[in-house]
């Protein structure tokens, strides 16, 4: 969520529900100085295109304990359940002797992932894990009424990160009145609830006939907005929605970030299909922890955000040839033909964005 900021328009509201405004000049800046690090060439859009945000994944330790959290108190609906092994998987992920078993859930429009690695298994999330470390991702999950939400959450004896439920302030005129909340799943991963009261956010959010609507965005902590603009919005030519600085002490309760500042950055898939991302950049205290330099898949502090794309090769060769600082890395050593399965796609590779946040690209088969 990360709405506690003046906006100069109410145009990013209307269209997306995290509702942030570009500052122009912030936006100059970056555009202006981006080229001169490292030129890059513009997608030519009649040859590729990211097509959407899809799945979000998620690495569990155990689907028996996990799945029914998803299921019961998220009221996320199983769509299936498969396990995948052999040379294309490890390949794909990087991990020899993986053995996965997947189940994939959607609520509203949206799908998530929840992968166990059954062979080898991965870390667990550190304890005192912070929500300005630089691993911290999550899910916004829409809901209908906040104070029903969590009650509800309270009689399933969630773990809190917020102290509560946070509202945005009268004051923020653009965002006032939108309300969420930081929770842990039975792994430790970090999940949230936002709701948007009428006017805010997309229209579907306004419906009433379930508590759990959807996702809205995933977000990640950043380093730099100039490497991550480079990465998503110059090399994969994502939109750009908006951006904005949050702060006060409803923004500290709900990340539980003492006096934390906030830069939030939104970008949508071109097609505007799918969650967007979302930027969390610490001003204040400051990012937190790096992402462990010898992270794996089948560690639990690890998630995936899928990008549907139409040229597979295309993208794969992009991103190869432009290792910014050589922060981003490609965890999959060359774009993997997968068999058959429950999944609608055969082709796919792993990569890192500059703070090594794993991105899952893949081109949907052909029919």
């Amino acid at each position: 969520m990360n709405n506690m900021n003046k906006m100069t328009t109410s145009k990013a509201v209307m269209i997306f529900g995290i509702g942030l405004a570009l500052s122009v000049s912030t936006a100059s800046i970056l555009y202006s100085v981006i080229p001169q690090l490292h030129p890059i060439s513009p997608i030519d859009k009649n040859e590729a295109q990211v097509q959407s945000v899809g799945t979000i994944g998620i690495t569990v330790s155990s689907l028996d304990k996990v799945l029914p959290f998803y299921e019961k108190v998220l009221k996320f609906k199983l769509v299936w359940i498969s396990e995948v092994y052999g040379s294309p998987w490890e390949k794909l992920y990087g991990v020899f002797g993986a053995r996965i078993r997947t189940a994939r859930l959607q609520l509203g429009k949206e799908s998530i992932e929840l992968n166990e690695y059954l062979t080898p298994s991965g870390r667990p999330i550190p304890v005192d894990s912070k929500s300005n470390d630089l691993w911290f991702q999550h899910i916004a999950i829409v809901v209908s009424n906040m104070e029903t939400a969590y009650s509800h959450l309270q009689k399933n004896k969630v773990r809190h990160i917020s102290t509560a439920p946070q509202r945005i302030p009268n004051w923020n005129k653009n965002a006032a009145g939108i309300k969420a909340f930081y929770f842990k799943d039975p792994d430790g991963h970090v999940l949230e609830l936002i709701s948007f009261p009428k006017g805010k956010g997309e229209p579907r959010w306004q419906r009433k006939k379930a508590l759990f609507l959807g996702i809205d965005h995933t977000a990640i902590v950043i380093s730099s907005n100039m490497r991550g603009f480079y990465f998503y919005q110059k090399l994969l030519a994502m939109n750009l929605l908006g951006s904005g600085t949050n702060y006060g002490i409803e923004q500290a309760r709900l990340n539980n970030v003492e006096n934390a500042k906030v830069e939030i950055t939104t970008f949508k898939a071109p097609t505007m299909k799918g969650p967007g991302i979302e930027f969390l950049r610490y001003i204040k205290p400051g990012h937190g922890r790096p992402y462990p330099s010898d992270s794996r898949a089948n560690d639990l502090w690890h998630w995936q955000t899928t990008i549907h794309v139409n040229n597979l090769a295309y993208f794969w060769k992009r991103i190869k040839s432009k290792i910014m600082f050589r922060r981003n890395k490609l965890i999959s050593k060359a774009i993997v033909q997968l068999p058959k399965t429950k999944r609608k796609y055969r082709k796919a590779f792993l990569a890192r964005d500059p703070d090594k946040h794993v991105i899952l690209f893949v081109e949907a088969q052909q029919k």
